[in-house]
């Protein structure tokens, strides 16, 4: 784990959970100098709003691959057709992976309606702003759905998502604008085939009244929810790299989420980013009495609250013989 503002500190603690022995390097070559075998694989895991490589992180990529790691990138510059850097990998014998690369054009599909014959349960967890915690909650809910014998599926829809290892997915904004609700239908479709779940769960980019991404709206066409888990930061003051726009209320993202797409927002998550305990359960009780619906934090709260969510919405899951005694 390499991150210069972090040096010197535990990287389970850096992410707000407990120590887990991974210590933040300020550098590769820190990392590289404590005496632990050469990892295989150097993931970059930057997402800079360009999307690029900067002349600083393509020195980091040019020593990882000199040293022998394959690497792994993000980014919509690909790092394979990157004259240097391939052929610093093919002398090194190492493999370059672009996660946001799409199929070729040939090979993609349009929409065609299929998703419909998705048995599924399928819940789009969308957002109110970019990097505020829906893979995150999604996640968590797959985690606790399954612990109680619902079988659940994550679709990945980001570059990030498929580096943590969702199965299907793609990476959405690098996929031509006609194709994206096809390609999206194919991985759920995929899921749906090869997994047999009660629950598909599609993660959410962006939000869907932000100007500056379009994928929430290719999301809710492409996946056709059932329903839609909200998540929100009520103490982020902007959007995310941009100051002068104010974040929406979650009511306001509720009602344009609604009236786009036939489906239903069952219920709010809360990002706690600059929130003590007892801001959380009063932002918790303050939405519920606003908004109707169940609302919890997917982190500081215990995750069957988020099972309840989707089986409050949803009893017929209930017929799993764990989540019976609940």
């Amino acid at each position: 784990m390499i991150d210069s503002d972090h040096a010197g500190r535990d990287s389970g603690q850096v992410l707000g959970h407990l120590a887990n022995r991974i210590p933040v390097h300020d550098g590769l070559a820190m990392a590289l100098g404590r005496g632990i075998p050469v990892p295989d694989t150097f993931i970059y895991g930057m997402a800079p709003a360009n999307g690029r490589l900067s002349p600083k992180d393509r020195a980091v990529v040019l020593a990882a691959i000199a040293h022998g790691m394959n690497i792994v990138s993000g980014l919509h510059e690909y790092l394979g057709d990157d004259a240097e850097i391939s052929a610093a990998a093919q002398s090194h014998g190492v493999s370059i992976r672009d996660v946001r690369r799409p199929r070729p054009v040939k090979d993609m599909r349009l929409f065609d309606g299929s998703v419909a014959n998705v048995t599924a349960l399928r819940i789009a967890v969308l957002g109110t702003d970019c990097a505020i915690g829906k893979r995150t909650t999604a996640t968590v809910l797959a985690g606790i759905l399954n612990a109680h014998d619902i079988r659940t599926v994550v679709v990945g829809t980001g570059q990030t998502g498929l580096m943590q290892g969702a199965s299907y997915g793609i990476a959405l904004d690098a996929v031509p604008p006609q194709y994206c609700c096809g390609e999206l239908e194919r991985a759920i479709v995929a899921a749906s085939v090869n997994e047999r779940p009660d629950v598909i769960l599609i993660e959410g980019q962006g939000a869907l009244s932000h100007p500056a991404f379009c994928t929430s709206a290719f999301i809710l066409r492409g996946s056709q929810p059932h329903a839609v888990i909200l998540q929100h930061a009520p103490r982020r003051p902007h959007r995310c790299d941009f100051p002068k726009m104010p974040m929406p209320e979650p009511r306001d993202e509720i009602a344009l989420i609604e009236t786009f797409s036939d489906t239903r927002v069952i219920g709010l998550t809360i990002n706690h980013e600059h929130m003590t305990d007892g801001d959380i359960s009063s932002a918790i009780l303050a939405y519920q009495s606003e908004l109707g619906i169940p609302v919890t934090d997917a982190l500081s709260r215990p995750a069957i609250e988020l099972a309840e969510m989707v089986l409050s919405a949803f009893p017929n899951l209930r017929a799993a013989p764990a989540m019976a005694m609940v």
